[in-house]
């Protein structure tokens, strides 16, 4: 059993190799006036762009890029960025990341022969090489060529042990929702009559054994929740209708998502049937099936099972849990006995294994045949430690790797101890380390180099948010630069959903932006995951404003520095991050010069009600309670776009086939944008989704298209 955080398994206990939301959002035209607080059509004149593929709204997307296009990819320097970003993304010598499989070293690629992507595998010795031989499974070029699709690879779920049996799950242009298919990675082929959901939806599945499945999907009116996830699963006979299959399990339409799931070790061995109903995004009640009846077990909303290692359930909580006497702290790791569990779930005697110390955090892990490795921060510098029961206690030992850099688990094996991980910073480029558990890893390969560092530094810095608080940040920058404010700086973030922002190799930035003399800044943010539960609880809901006056701190302690100035400083960001630019630039837009806002989330009054948005609820609030609507009303982007306002140019930039945060957030602040008179660009790719491209030629043109941007509005139309 791979670990995951606490979010993805909500969402793997839901069975969703690839989850989505319907491409078109609800929207609410059918009234003039507001219902419970939220605006309709009077208040909003262009709630006509929530229909992401009607054809006034695509004719609007047609003409806005033409205009965008035409001031950005007419730039002399726009077709250099263009193929240096390419020659990045089809780069033949880059790591091939793999998964560990019985047959094999699974790796999926995409280069300028094969755009949509190939699944293939090799052996491990060939991998050990510098030119591993490598055995196609499944091109996704031909498949798309041949069924005439725009087919985007988006994972599979195979059977344990074997893993080859396996539901192949593919999106057509790149939206969270997908088909999935029975495919025999033994045969290299898709199975004549096999298990076949060809109903393009959310949600996913798991396998029971070869001929049964357990499925999370959209089964047709009162199974899908206001989220538009799945809240009902089925058992699934081979040969049989998916509309006979029985429902085991049944959460509430109010719930994020719900599902049943199975419970495996390492070995692939079920133990238990779970379930889970994620009654907010940040909150789940657990259950686990007692002969034939659901006992929801006895843990905080915030703590889930976080996996199986040396005959113990281990839990991880993100609130200090008090049982069996005592408290476990926020983000600890607690154990108790499998068999135990089993024969008493809510009785079971619980151990701490692991708590963080100050500014510690854990992330991701992986349990191989015999250990469990965890991903750990210390000062948002990252470490890796490695788990076993002994002698009946918990033991532990930190993972021999390179100091001062981040730190990943990138592959490991369910059967043996073979485990790889990744280390990377801002300016060196990633090594892959490998090691079978007979001594410490050991580098195994190194991504070139894609921009030369000469003349380039890293130094952290902090600056003091609105209350107070400390927030740190990383600056990437040419060596001994004179503190004038005239350096271009792009500065990123994200700050929600406790997921961190850590350092990595910087790549095409790297090429495009800091070997042109470009500073870059990574802001950690209250809301994100680098110091723990506590520091993504503190600016959530009615505190999220904290993370928009970090941000804003860091941009004023860059310009009190010398670093920069309002009329060089750019600030980038997608998704949440993209909300967090709207605010940054409505909330202060004397300074920031250029603001680059990716697949945002924009308009928060009627968020909960296009894409996905109703999820997020437990992360911002929903607008329908006034309470709740006033912490929202306070800093929601879309309308705080006000005439008489001097804001710097943005770059709004989506995918209409993005049906997570949806387009329509983007549309909506251009044309808003447009209303007053402000100038603005506007670009929306028509396939993508919310990972805003699905081949290279695609990524290296959104690519280019926002350096040209920023250089025009931070560098001058000279460079």
């Amino acid at each position: 059993m791979k670990l995951v955080s606490t979010l993805a398994l909500a969402a793997a206990m839901t069975m969703a190799t690839s989850t989505g939301a319907q491409a078109e959002a609800h929207t609410d035209t059918s009234t003039e006036v507001p219902v419970d607080g939220v605006p309709g059509p009077e208040q909003d004149p262009y709630i006509w762009l929530e229909e992401a593929r009607s054809p006034q709204a695509l004719e609007w997307v047609e003409n806005e890029n033409d205009r965008t296009l035409a001031a950005l990819e007419t730039d002399p320097r726009f077709e250099t960025l263009k193929a240096e970003a390419l020659a990045i993304y089809d780069s033949e010598d880059r790591i091939p990341y793999v998964s560990f499989r019985p047959d094999g070293l699974y790796n999926f690629w995409q280069d300028k022969e094969n755009p949509k992507g190939l699944l293939r595998r090799t052996t491990l010795e060939s991998y050990q090489t510098d030119e591993p031989e490598w055995e196609t499974v499944l091109d996704v070029d031909a498949l798309a060529a041949a069924e005439g699709k725009e087919w985007v690879y988006k994972g599979s779920t195979c059977l344990p042990p074997a893993l080859t049996k396996c539901m192949i799950a593919l999106s057509d242009g790149g939206e969270d929702a997908t088909v999935m298919r029975e495919f025999d990675t033994s045969t290299k082929s898709f199975v004549e009559g096999g298990f076949l959901l060809e109903e393009k939806s959310q949600g996913g599945v798991q396998w029971i054994d070869e001929d049964t499945l357990m499925v999370g999907r959209d089964f047709g009116e009162g199974t899908l929740t206001d989220s538009e996830y799945p809240f009902t699963t089925r058992v699934w006979k081979r040969g049989t209708d998916i509309a006979d299959a029985l429902e085991i399990f049944r959460g509430e339409p109010g719930d994020v998502w719900a599902g049943a799931s199975l419970l495996r070790d390492a070995s692939g061995t079920i133990h238990a049937r779970t379930a889970m109903r994620g009654t907010s995004f940040h909150e789940a009640e657990y259950f686990v099936d007692m002969d034939g009846e659901w006992v929801k077990l006895d843990i905080p909303l915030k703590a889930s099972p976080y996996g199986i290692v040396d005959d113990h359930l281990l839990y991880t909580t993100d609130v200090d849990w008090e049982a069996d006497g005592q408290t476990f702290p926020a983000d600890s790791l607690i154990a108790v006995d499998l068999e135990e569990w089993k024969a008493d779930p809510n009785g079971a005697a619980k151990t701490l294994v692991w708590a963080p110390a100050e500014r510690q955090t854990k992330r991701g892990g992986a349990i191989t045949g015999n250990a469990l490795f965890v991903q750990m921060l210390d000062n948002v510098v990252g470490k890796v430690r490695q788990f076993n029961f002994r002698d009946g206690e918990w033991v532990s030992e930190e993972v021999d790797l390179p100091d001062n850099a981040t730190v990943g688990i990138a592959a490991s094996s369910n059967e043996t101890d073979q485990i790889m991980f990744t280390v990377t910073d801002f300016l060196n480029p990633t090594t892959l380390y490998y090691s079978d558990g007979s001594g410490a890893p050991q580098p195994l390969k190194t991504s070139p180099a894609y921009f030369d560092p000469s003349g380039m530094e890293v130094e952290q810095h902090e600056a003091t948010s609105a209350d107070g608080t400390k927030i740190p940040y990383f600056i990437v920058k040419p060596t001994g630069m004179t503190m004038d404010g005239d350096t271009p700086v792009l500065m990123s973030g994200y700050g929600g959903f406790q997921i961190p922002r850590l350092p990595a190799y910087l790549g095409s930035t790297g090429k495009l932006w800091l070997e042109r003399g470009g500073a870059y800044v990574l802001a950690n943010l209250r809301g994100g995951g680098e110091f723990g539960p506590n520091w993504h609880q503190t600016a959530i809901r009615e505190n999220k404003q904290r993370t928009w006056d970090d941000f804003i701190a860091v941009g004023e302690d860059l310009v009190e520095r010398g670093f920069t100035s309002p009329e060089h400083l750019g600030i980038q960001g997608g998704s949440q991050g993209g909300l967090l630019v709207g605010t940054a630039f409505t909330q202060r837009p004397d300074l920031f010069g250029a603001a680059i806002v990716q697949i945002p989330l924009f308009d928060m009054l009627r968020y909960h009600l296009i894409g996905r948005g109703a999820s997020w609820i437990g992360e911002y609030g929903d607008p329908r309670i006034p309470e709740q609507r006033a912490w929202i009303e306070g800093y929601s982007p879309y309308q705080k776009i006000e005439e008489g306002v001097d804001y710097p140019t943005p770059f709004l930039w989506a995918s209409t086939a993005d049906d997570r945060t949806h387009p329509a957030h983007a549309r909506k602040g251009a044309a808003r944008l447009k209303e007053i008179g402000q100038p603005y660009y506007y670009f929306e790719d028509m396939t993508g989704g919310h990972s805003g491209g699905v081949d290279n030629e695609q990524r290296a043109k959104l690519q280019a298209l926002q350096y040209v941007y920023l250089m025009q509005q931070l560098m001058g139309d000279g460079g």
